[in-house]
């Protein structure tokens, strides 16, 4: 009998520690982390980071009060398990309407130009106004919310730690913008392989896709470059002849911008589909299928979208390169899921 307990202690030690080390093995970068190879993250000066600012942030973007209705949150469109997307065309708004655009990753969003599709907005403090505003969206006023927030106590006892002051469209933009700020994602596959030296980080496969996607033949990295896998141009990559929506000419009024969208990051991209500014792609397959057929014709269309006549093969590489860029460890930190 004494064998046999002995013997069931030593196997529940055994898977113990055996779970210690997988746990050890699942690095969870702490917040606003710089990772290797990535620039400093420029913080305005009247909103540095804090834990008082970030925890409001992190409370308001998963909260419902931001929508007139009270039925949506930030995070109905920016789920974490998602990089911070959603798995729609187009995400629901309030009383039954539908955006017009597919909800984009959040991931490095501390390190874009300017913000919304058209980049029509300046700062990430400024970008919450818009969906904010927007009738298909949550079709709220900033005003009305900070009233909202100013009859919850705790509400407003975390804006006066945080900001010094009561809940108002200061402390909304702020916070909000202050917890966006640290979604910052490093640690794929990829990430290890170019920025921390693992040779073994990315398979055969992921490697020769890597080469295909940095080289003339295809010119994915003209657009898809630099740290992020983006350039932040305004691009027609020919998914259509005729586009319902008209991308950037809905803010310039430019006859030149007309389907012309920004170029996304390609960071967490196994995450985030569907793709397209519509969702019109469902699957990484979809889209390196579009790309190798060179698209549709249409005035603005990129001069880099042309046929690459790529294989089934070279696809395939191309796909396990992608898949590389997407990083795990975002997508089940738990310091960033809902309270």
């Amino acid at each position: 009998m004494k064998s046999l307990l002995y013997l069931l202690v030593l196997v529940i030690a055994i898977v113990s520690c055996q779970k210690e080390d997988v746990a050890k093995d699942i690095v969870y970068p702490v917040l606003m982390e710089i990772p290797q190879g990535f620039p400093n993250i420029i913080q305005p000066k009247d909103n540095e980071y804090n834990q008082d600012r970030w925890l409001l942030g992190k409370r308001l973007f998963y909260d419902k009060v931001m929508s007139k209705d009270s039925s949506l949150s930030c995070a109905s469109c920016h789920n974490s398990a998602m990089a911070f997307s959603d798995d729609l065309n187009f995400s629901a708004g309030t009383s039954g309407n539908f955006t017009t655009m597919n909800a984009p990753t959040l991931t490095n969003v501390a390190y874009q130009p300017y913000y919304t599709s058209a980049g029509g907005v300046a700062t990430l403090e400024m970008h919450v106004l818009v969906p904010i505003q927007e009738h298909v969206e949550f079709d709220f006023n900033i005003l009305l919310i900070a009233d909202r927030m100013r009859s919850d106590a705790t509400y407003v006892s975390m804006a006066q730690k945080a900001y010094g002051r009561i809940p108002d469209p200061f402390v909304i933009t702020r916070a909000l913008a202050c917890f966006e700020r640290s979604l910052i994602s490093g640690n794929s596959d990829y990430d290890k392989y170019y920025f921390q030296s693992d040779p073994n980080a990315l398979s055969k496969e992921a490697k020769k896709g890597m080469d295909l996607f940095f080289s003339n033949r295809t010119n994915c990295s003209d657009c898809h470059g630099g740290f992020n896998f983006t350039n932040y141009t305004f691009e027609n990559n020919g998914l259509y002849q005729e586009y319902e929506n008209v991308g950037r000419y809905k803010l310039t009024g430019n006859d030149d911008d007309i389907a012309l969208f920004k170029v996304p990051t390609l960071r967490n991209i196994a995450y985030t589909g569907p793709y397209m500014h519509d969702g019109s792609l469902n699957t990484l397959e979809d889209v390196l299928n579009h790309y190798n057929s060179g698209g549709k014709d249409h005035l603005h269309k990129s001069e880099l979208i042309r046929p690459l006549g790529l294989s089934t093969q070279e696809k395939n590489e191309l796909k396990a390169f992608l898949v590389s860029l997407s990083d795990h460890t975002f997508i089940t930190n738990p310091i960033f899921k809902s309270l």
